[in-house]
């Protein structure tokens, strides 16, 4: 089966974006609809919620956009419930909704530690059971998709609870797709890294922020080629068509996997390249250390 045969075929099927009203998760909608694919989709950013319903309906595929905190167990229930009573069943899942601040972590408090676990990992557990028997009405097999980041895989220094609650995900991801697996559910996770998102610049302080946007835009630009080896971050739509890869039939033997969305940061695992010295390394070399420090 070709790439078109694959995305033609998703035509008709029902997918359910959990945080898909803006930013990523708005990306990912509007290419599923694109695919044909009718679309319900929650997010807790009010402004963003009609305006995605307005897009939705423009692609003409049945759709359901509606407000919804995930943090918030009734109104994800409430969201899975009206979801459950338009569409009936369900194809396929993606758990996009996730967030995190930079702070030490004995600077944080017990009420802000099960807030950020709920939101990067509690709430998936929540979509996933309700979703699996909706899969499983409509008996054509699925995709559960659930967004994890980088973060799970390397120690992640004042992101500490994030990190620990996405890897919970990523390793929950792995279970449940053994678990799921003889009946043709597959389970995946997408891993990015930076990436142009409200997640990606609110982890990071408000001063910070103002800071780097102070910047040159080449400055920022040449930040990022030292830490990606592609040069540039994702893109938005370049999450969104690796969603549509891991719904399509063309992955119908992958599950359980972590896809990592990132340019090659997980594969350089630390390795930077460095100004001056115009080579690779875990470390700066001789002629950076001595433009930066004498």
């Amino acid at each position: 089966m070709g790439l078109l045969e694959a995305h033609a075929a998703l035509k008709g099927r029902k997918a359910i974006v959990v945080g898909g009203a803006h930013g990523i998760g708005r990306a990912i909608s509007l290419a599923l609809a694109d695919a044909g694919i009718a679309v319900a989709a929650c997010d807790f950013d009010e402004e963003a919620v009609a305006p995605l319903a307005e897009e939705l309906a423009a692609r003409g595929v049945q759709h359901l956009s509606m407000l919804a905190d995930v943090r918030d167990e009734a109104a994800l229930d409430a969201f899975f419930d009206k979801v459950e009573a338009a569409f009936g069943d369900a194809d396929f899942l993606v758990n996009v909704a996730g967030g995190v601040k930079s702070l030490p972590f004995t600077e944080t408090s017990r009420e802000q530690n099960a807030s950020e676990i709920r939101l990067n990992y509690g709430y998936i557990l929540d979509a996933v059971r309700r979703v699996v028997p909706m899969i499983r009405k409509g008996g054509r097999g699925g995709s559960i998709i659930s967004f994890t980041t980088i973060e799970a895989h390397r120690g992640a220094a004042s992101y500490s609870v994030y990190a620990g609650a996405k890897a919970a995900t990523t390793n929950f991801t792995r279970a449940i797709a053994v678990e799921l697996a003889q009946e043709g559910i597959r389970v995946n996770t997408i891993a990015p890294d930076t990436t142009p998102s409200r997640t990606s610049f609110s982890s990071a302080s408000p001063e910070f922020m103002e800071k780097y946007f102070a910047l040159p835009e080449e400055a920022r630009a040449a930040g990022m080629a030292m830490y990606i080896p592609q040069k540039e971050p994702p893109s938005q739509e370049d999450l969104a068509n690796a969603v549509l890869m891991l719904v399509s039939d063309l992955t119908r033997s992958i599950t359980g996997i972590t896809l990592h969305v990132d340019g090659g940061t997980m594969a350089s695992a630390g390795f930077i390249d460095w100004p001056f010295d115009h080579k690779w390394g875990p470390a700066p070399g001789v002629d950076t250390l001595a433009k930066l420090f004498t």
